[in-house]
């Protein structure tokens, strides 16, 4: 079994040197890049008919997570993680700046493979805003906090009618068996949430509050593309 860890450990940290060389060729700063890619990946699957649900979920939504390049990687262990960036709504209709948010964990049982993937939740509910606003929040297991995970074909109708706090929508490269995004936990990257807004800013003084905002092509273009 230490082999086995040992294993997944190499896995991981080759995916995601990979995914950093590829980043590194490119202009802007880490944080405009994801911005850039969060934009590309929200634009491409909402013009995409194999996601029916997320066009009415994403315009009603709270607000919206985007997790452009997920890497995972397991065998009977599984890990996964990736940057994210996040995007308020307003009782006006107006979007926030993106506040900078890391999506990742460890899996247990019956799976094998890795896989690059893009993540797009759609947040309905205020109780599911304020748990990731407000605190670390691991999906699956808060208590009261249901997750909705929506595959191809399916339909607004049917995410209503399943009534959960939020929804998840994915687009995957490569081979996982197994693969759900229960147990992952959503923490902010402060780092980069300071590094474009200043010293001592929280989550919510950027999407709530909105003390202040962003500066950037980037993040203008990403508001923009929102519903």
């Amino acid at each position: 079994m230490r082999f086995f860890h040992r294993s997944l450990f190499l896995v991981l940290l080759a995916l995601v040197s990979l995914t950093a060389c590829r980043s590194a060729g490119e202009f802007g700063s880490e944080p405009d890049q994801l911005m850039d890619r969060s934009r590309i990946t929200f634009q491409t699957m909402l013009s995409d008919n194999q996601y029916p649900g997320l066009v009415d979920l994403a315009s009603r939504a709270k607000a919206i997570l985007i997790v452009p390049n997920q890497i995972r990687a397991a065998f009977l262990l599984g890990g996964q993680g990736g940057n994210a960036v996040m995007l308020v709504r307003d009782a006006q209709n107006k979007w926030s700046s993106p506040a900078f948010y890391t999506l990742g964990g460890l899996s247990f049982g019956l799976q094998i493979g890795g896989s690059s993937s893009e993540f797009v939740i759609a947040i309905m509910t205020e109780k599911g805003l304020n748990a990731i606003l407000d605190r670390q929040v691991t999906l699956g297991g808060d208590a009261g906090i249901a997750v909705g995970e929506l595959g191809k074909g399916v339909n607004a109708a049917t995410a209503i009618g399943l009534k959960s706090d939020m929804y998840s929508f994915a687009r995957s490269q490569g081979l996982y068996v197994g693969a759900s995004l229960e147990g992952s936990v959503i923490s902010p990257r402060h780092t980069w949430n300071r590094q474009v807004y200043g010293a001592n800013v929280k989550p919510r003084d950027i999407l709530v509050n909105h003390t202040v905002s962003a500066q950037s092509p980037s993040a203008s273009a990403l508001i923009n593309a929102m519903p």
